[in-house]
């Protein structure tokens, strides 16, 4: 087996390695972003901000289809 060849095999055996701990985080930062959007859900509704914003969606869909 050339130098090249080995040095190929290495890096690529330390790329695999890497992959186990990014899974992991990748399911934990997932929970994070649902825990935030269900928190600016749950304000949302606390507020009583949800009537306002669903009637300017209405308005601006109403003004871009000419209604």
């Amino acid at each position: 087996m050339s130098n090249a060849t080995r040095g190929r095999v290495r890096t690529r055996l330390a790329h695999m390695r890497g992959r186990p701990a990014d899974r992991g985080a990748n399911s934990i930062e997932y929970a994070g972003i649902v825990i935030l959007v269900a928190g600016i859900i749950l304000a949302i509704r606390a507020l009583g901000l949800d009537s306002m914003i669903s009637g300017a969606i209405a308005n601006a869909v109403s003004a871009v289809l000419g209604g």
